[in-house]
């Protein structure tokens, strides 16, 4: 089942949804349906991603930065060899 949503969204954004709903021979519909879930999942992961990274520094699995600058530079290093 699809759910109807109702957004604002400026003129220039909208001209440009109607040229590319008209090159795809799709609806405006259909396009702003594939813009919104592709941003989602798009997305996602980083928002998972930092609640994980909150929850391990509560339990104390952090890295010294110095560590972290230590491997990256090291890192670095190697790519311009």
């Amino acid at each position: 089942m699809k759910d109807i949503l109702t957004v604002r969204i400026d003129s220039e954004t909208k001209e440009k949804l109607e040229k590319i709903a008209k090159a795809t021979a799709r609806t405006k519909s259909y396009i702003a349906s594939e813009a919104i879930r592709e941003y989602i999942n798009l997305n996602e992961w980083q928002i998972q991603a930092i609640k994980r990274g909150i929850d391990q520094a509560k339990k104390g699995k952090v890295i010294s930065h110095e560590k972290i600058k230590a491997k990256w530079e090291k890192k670095l290093a190697n790519n311009l060899d």
